[in-house]
């Protein structure tokens, strides 16, 4: 018998893996009770879903064609959208596929990324699959940016830091001074923006200034695109020529641009959706504020971070799933008392809240 593991790179041999969420038909599974019954609050999904127009798109693009490999049409789309130039904007199967890429260009084994934790978990885990180290630099007591840490722990190996701003899972913004503070380091800075819509607050204006920035933004929040895997980054254009270069020709599928373009074109009325969700954000902040026992964290996403009593947080988990509501824990130290939930819609909300109140 031939022993495969022996070929297996070393460092993947037993890598720390991304913690996803399971599918709805899992977790009605693991609850007993129908899919449609269930309140699926734990992937910051759009609960509007796409736009018909892209759904329509879809259905009417030819799947037998290859995408178009330098991606002119949907650059093009989000050129028009954001205002930056054609030839700063690449596009990704996700935002994912970009993160990843980034850690494919940069990073050697060996050399190391600062990630500011807590946050998104596909940073780091992307640099341990390029062979990279990462050195996490504790966010202070608000989950801001401890920008003098991250400066003490550069040294001749860092090559790229992480900043999310609105951070995921916390819900608070980078200040544009400290983005400033870690691009005057020299090292390639990328500023995910994956929930840009629901805050309008942005860097990008900085890319012309910064040869060393990247921003990273997706349609899978205001868009309703999670499930086709579309994601963008707005850079100098030197960069974007080099992952170009090493980029999979086809990543993004001829669905996922048919109905970025699409979503382009309806961006009003997909807009309008994001406003529902940024006021039932709020709503549900108040509702939380007025619960004992419960602290929601202020958010710019669409998602609020709540925090328990010491101890309280993974039975509340639990007993939430029991009823077939569905939020975000986390196995971190810093968020053990902690879980997110997204923001859904009204009734959503409702019955999230009358659960929570039923088992706090």
């Amino acid at each position: 018998m031939v022993d495969i593991d022996k070929f297996i790179r070393p460092h993947l041999a037993k890598v720390q893996t991304y913690d996803p969420v399971d599918p709805p038909e899992l977790l009605a599974k693991q609850a007993g009770i129908p899919e449609d019954q269930i309140v699926k609050l734990n992937g910051n999904e759009n609960p509007y879903g796409g736009s018909p127009k892209a759904i329509a798109a879809v259905a009417n693009t030819p799947l037998h064609i290859y995408p178009d490999p330098l991606q002119r049409k949907i650059r093009q789309a989000l050129s028009d959208y954001t205002g930056a130039s054609f030839d700063s904007i690449i596009v990704g199967a996700g935002a994912d596929e970009l993160i990843d890429l980034l850690f494919r260009l940069f990073m050697n084994p060996g050399d190391k990324m600062l990630d500011f934790e807590p946050t998104f978990g596909m940073y780091s885990f992307c640099a341990r699959i390029a062979g990279g180290v990462v050195e996490f630099v504790p966010r202070d007591e608000l989950f801001d940016l401890d920008v003098e840490a991250a400066k003490r722990a550069i040294d001749d190996r860092t090559k790229i830091i992480f900043v999310t701003s609105p951070n995921n899972p916390t819900g608070n913004l980078a200040s544009e001074a400290n983005v400033r503070e870690l691009l005057d380091t020299g090292l390639i800075v990328v500023v995910d923006e994956a929930y840009f819509e629901f805050c309008n607050q942005t860097v990008s204006h900085l890319v012309d200034e910064y040869e060393n920035l990247v921003i990273l933004r997706t349609m899978s929040k205001w868009a309703g695109l999670a499930g086709l895997r579309v994601g963008y980054g707005i850079m100098n254009p030197k960069l974007v020529k080099h992952i170009i270069d090493i980029k999979p020709p086809y990543s993004v599928n001829v669905a996922a641009e048919a109905a970025l373009v699409a979503s382009i074109e309806d961006a009003p009325a997909l807009l309008k959706n994001v406003r529902k969700i940024v006021d039932e954000r709020d709503r549900l902040k108040d509702l939380l504020n007025e619960m004992p026992g419960v602290t929601p964290w202020p958010s710019y996403g669409n998602y609020i971070l709540c925090q328990f009593a010491p101890g309280k947080a993974q039975e509340i988990f639990k007993q939430l799933a029991s009823r077939g509501i569905f939020v975000r824990d986390y196995s971190s130290q810093r968020l053990k008392d902690c879980f997110r939930v997204a923001i859904g819609t009204p009734a959503e909300t409702d019955a999230f809240i009358s659960a929570l109140r039923e088992v706090v």
